[in-house]
């Protein structure tokens, strides 16, 4: 579906590029990428058939080659800039930011900088900052050029709703820190790890449905949807 949908270049200014699919409805989705499969290309857009509902769903797609985890400067103007441009085409009623991994940071940044009204974060990390999480390597060759960072640690949103979805097989160093506070759901996967998470969640139809709930205002709905695809609120676990 992705090769067939076409998307509108909005902005490109690296190192941040940003495009758009039009659609329908009222509500925007803002997907952020990974880090991506091959470093020697800007990561490719992400969730596109579950954000834009196929086609039918207003979604920009932010890609960040020098995957600064939302540090690099030009952050917040690509986002601003972008949206200020579809809203003139058209009024948006609920922005939702989704992204995995990094791009998952990245979605709970942009929560302080737009007025986002929920995220959906799979597999975000505390901190890519030096020594903040003990152990932590995976990110290594990309987080050791991140000096000095802007966003040491990923910032909950004051304002809207976060979901917060961690594999706990090898997340949980990650996973942990981020405080427990009204607003914020977190819920793990015991056995899952970082990578498997969304696969699984896709395998299982599960992931749309999070999206629509989402965006549905419908908490009660999304819980019952991860608890089907076994996720778990993180207070009712041992290391919650």
């Amino acid at each position: 579906m992705a090769q067939q949908l076409s998307f509108e270049r909005l902005w490109n200014n690296p190192p941040w590029t940003v495009d758009f699919l039009d659609g329908p409805k009222d509500d925007l989705v803002i997907a952020f990428s990974s880090i991506g499969h091959d470093p020697c290309h800007t990561p490719s857009p992400e969730f596109v058939g579950t954000a834009t509902a196929n086609g039918t769903r207003r979604t920009l797609f932010v890609m960040d080659d020098s995957r600064s985890w939302a540090n690099d400067p030009g952050f917040e103007k690509a986002l601003i800039r972008s949206l200020e441009t579809i809203s003139a085409r058209h009024p948006i009623t609920r922005i939702t930011t989704i992204g995995l991994s990094m791009g998952a940071f990245s979605a709970l940044v942009a929560a302080q900088v737009l007025p986002v009204d929920v995220v959906l974060a799979f597999g975000p990390q505390w901190s890519v900052a030096s020594g903040m999480v003990p152990g932590e390597t995976r990110w290594s060759r990309w987080t050791a050029a991140l000096s000095p960072l802007r966003w040491p640690t990923a910032p909950l949103p004051s304002l809207g709703h976060a979901y917060l979805f961690h594999g706990a097989q090898d997340d949980l160093p990650q996973a942990l820190p981020f405080p427990q506070q009204p607003g914020t759901d977190h819920i793990l996967f015991p056995d899952l790890g970082h990578s498997d998470l969304v696969p699984h969640l896709k395998a299982r139809g599960a992931l749309g449905g999070l999206l629509d709930a989402a965006l549905a205002g419908d908490r009660r709905r999304l819980l019952r949807i991860a608890a089907s695809a076994g996720g778990l609120l993180r207070q009712r676990l041992p290391y919650g």
